[in-house]
């Protein structure tokens, strides 16, 4: 026996939560399947997700332009998810984005700054002496240049995130099943989703969005073109006392030609353990994962210690007077498309779509990637032509 549901979305993570919150807006009769972040790692034998932190950079300014939109229309609906929800998530500090000064080789600044102005976002461009007057907690090399978003910008909790969207949608009726997936599979005029306890569900449509865990045989029917690589994430601890001295520092995402120079670092976060820690990362290569068995033995690891030596050193050069309490650091992923965008499209029939691929910047746009995977199930398309993008899915 099953219990039937017009759509049910497997995955309780930031784009799952958000696709149940818009197909009970919508007046759907809706499941959402996933698993409660586990209380101990290094034991768990089941799937794990990556919004299991405490703090995402958010800002609309970007390189992209798809990216730019995606992220300024689910920033304008923060306001509304803290309110219907009542659990905060979002931090308006700004956001600052430094790298080379136009006119030189690297043109990612002239790319945000195109992004910016199409979007009509205030995020005035400042030289390298003006950013060391206006933000003194960053040193910069000669010849940087920096785009500062202050309103609309900062950082969200990705765990609280997660929590006001089930909370929403819960409100807007849908089932939530905390339970990990085992199968997903089309029936004759049905999908049929099986956990494993042995409970059974079935739907009309099946939204799977399941991060780097969409590489999982049992959940798509054909293996999708996703690329899983294995990020380390370096947290120092300010002391409660140093905490004023941070008062107004925003995130920062450092760009550079070269990966290794490449950062993105966030102010002081509260977190579980009531301390503060200063985040960074920005692995200086790549690591692939090889499969789902792969992604769990890197979450229940304890990360790559020569990314975390490179992350200390980068943190150090940045932000030469911190003087942390303490350091540690923990292991992540980042799942990487083959366009570069968000896969949201069907796979094989239209009964089981995907909404997957974050490609390093899902976190702040995974309101809109959410709601654009429920207009695929709701109506069979995407109809949004003022993307101009293509998120359809490719496959291996």
């Amino acid at each position: 026996m099953s219990e039937s549901f017009d759509f049910i979305v497997v995955g309780k993570g930031m784009m799952g939560a958000a696709a149940a919150r818009h197909l009970a807006l919508a007046g759907a009769s809706v499941a959402l399947i996933g698993p409660d972040e586990p209380a101990d790692w290094a034991n768990h034998s089941g799937v794990f997700s990556s919004h299991y932190d405490n703090a995402r950079i958010t800002r609309t300014i970007d390189n992209d332009p798809v990216w730019a939109r995606l992220a300024r229309r689910s920033i304008e609906r923060y306001d509304a998810i803290e309110r219907e929800s009542g659990v905060a998530f979002y931090h308006e500090v700004g956001c600052l984005i430094a790298g080379p000064a136009p006119g030189a080789a690297y043109d990612y600044i002239e790319k945000v700054e195109k992004a910016r102005d199409a979007l009509g976002v205030v995020a005035p461009r400042f030289d390298h002496d003006e950013l060391s007057q206006r933000f003194p907690w960053f040193r910069f090399p000669k010849g940087t240049a920096g785009i500062y978003e202050q309103q609309g910008a900062g950082y969200i909790n990705p765990r609280a995130l997660v929590m006001a969207q089930t909370v929403c949608a819960q409100k807007g009726g849908t089932r939530i099943v905390r339970s990990e997936v085992r199968s997903v599979s089309e029936a004759p005029d049905r999908v049929v989703v099986t956990t494993r306890d042995g409970s059974r569900f079935d739907a009309g449509r099946v939204i799977v969005a399941a991060g780097g865990f969409s590489l999982s045989n049992t959940l798509l029917p054909r293996p999708i073109d996703l690329k899983v690589k294995a990020r380390t994430v370096f947290f120092a601890e300010v002391a409660s006392g140093d905490l004023a001295a941070f008062d107004g520092m925003p995130s920062l995402i450092g760009a550079a030609p070269e990966q290794e120079r490449s950062y993105y670092l966030l102010p002081p976060v509260a977190y579980a353990d009531g301390k503060h820690y200063i985040k960074i990362g920005g692995d200086p290569t790549d690591r692939v994962l090889d499969g789902e068995p792969a992604v769990r033995q890197w979450f229940r690891g304890s990360a790559s210690v020569a990314a975390a030596e490179h992350l200390r050193g980068l943190l150090a050069e940045v932000m030469p007077g911190l003087r942390p309490v303490s350091t540690h650091f923990s292991p992540c992923v980042t799942s990487f498309t083959r366009r570069g965008l968000p896969y949201i499209g069907f796979a094989e029939s239209e009964r089981i779509a995907v909404v997957t691929g974050g490609n390093g910047q899902a976190a702040k746009s995974s309101d809109e990637i959410g709601r654009l995977g429920a207009a695929l199930v709701i109506n069979g398309r995407i109809d949004e032509p003022e993307y101009d993008a293509d998120f359809s899915v490719a496959f291996r």
